[in-house]
Order: C-alpha cells, then structure tokens, then sequence
C-alpha cells in the first residue's frame, strides 16, 4: 500500500509541473507513519505550492484521506 502513497504524489506533482521529469517522491516508512518527500524542478516549486500554499494544502488532504484509508498516518513535505 505505500508504493501506492508513492505513486499518488508523484502522480498529482506530475500533472501540475511543466517538468514532470524532474519530479521526485521519496518515502520515509516508520512503524505507522510515512514520510513523503516531494522534490520538483526550481522553476515548478510555485506550481506544486499554489498560491498562499493552497496547492501543497490540497495535495495534502488527498495524501492524508489515502493514508486514512489504510490506517496510516502520512506526512507530505516540499523540499527545496
């Protein structure tokens, strides 16, 4: 199932960034958390935020509703 977390960010970032090749989704699994890190292109950082963060708020409702789904508990960070 956390292949599945994996693929989903990586899915979404894809769809928003003019680059989708420099997209990047790392997981970092603990016991009952897992922690996705998101890497994207300099140029499409603003992209995957949104304005006012609202894009990176959305990808992580979507994240947490999946990970909620399976009894997990799952952290989405954007870095730099």
């Amino acid at each position: 199932m956390a292949v599945e977390m994996k693929e989903l960010v990586a899915y979404i970032a894809k769809a928003l960034v003019d680059s989708p090749d420099d997209v990047n989704v790392n997981e970092i699994q603990a016991e009952q958390t897992s922690v996705l890190e998101l890497r994207v292109a300099k140029d499409d950082m603003g992209k995957v935020i949104g304005k006012q963060g609202r894009t990176a708020k959305a990808i992580r409702t979507v994240v947490n509703a999946a990970a909620t789904k399976i009894k997990k508990r799952a952290v989405l960070e954007i870095i730099e």
